[in-house]
């Protein structure tokens, strides 16, 4: 096993502990990256970097990088030695803050095609009306958690399912996960 094997194998231990994806999300999620040639991908919520870290690997494949925020500073200060551990840090850009501000403060001039969103469930409604202007069309949403907390993620929920210009669909993987893709915009 080599480092990043290793590293990822130990992150899976912490699941509960840092509330990361499940090995069967990160395993959609790298699939999903590599098949839709992801460039420029955002995330959410980085915790420990566990999910960063799969979605990372994906990025060497395609050739794209990564922008990943998180509101505690010591969880990113784990993901930022996890990332540099196992290679990584070079296509990862860390933000420190709360996902909104620091998406309409900082990255209102990105353009993203794929979209992690794993932070505060009752705040998935706002990140979706926030980042929706900077995804392309064809971009790619995946939400976590939309099963294991309905309640806090329904308002999103029901708007991207209702919503024309996006083809959703929720998935039964651990937490449950919601795709979405955009049929329309830029």
């Amino acid at each position: 096993m080599n480092i990043t094997e290793t590293t990822l194998k130990e992150l899976e231990e912490t699941k509960d502990r840092f509330w990361n994806i499940s090995k069967e999300t990160g395993d959609f999620i790298e699939f999903l990256i590599k098949v839709s040639k992801a460039q420029n991908v955002l995330e959410l919520g980085t915790s420990n970097g566990y999910s960063g870290l799969r979605i990372a690997l994906a990025l060497k494949e395609t050739g794209g990088r990564l922008t990943t925020i998180e509101y505690w500073d010591k969880r990113q200060s784990i993901a930022i030695e996890n990332f540099k551990k196992c290679g990584v840090d070079d296509i990862i850009t860390t933000k420190l803050g709360s996902a909104l501000p620091v998406i309409k403060e900082e990255l209102q001039k990105e353009v993203f095609d794929f979209v992690f969103i794993d932070a505060n469930k009752a705040g998935y409604i706002d990140f979706f009306h926030a980042i929706h202007p900077l995804l392309t069309k064809g971009g790619i949403i995946v939400a976590d958690d939309v099963i294991s907390h309905k309640e806090q993620v329904k308002p999103f929920v029901e708007e991207i399912t209702k919503r024309e210009d996006y083809a959703a669909q929720i998935l039964n993987l651990p937490d449950g996960v919601l795709i979405a893709r955009k049929n329309k915009g830029h």
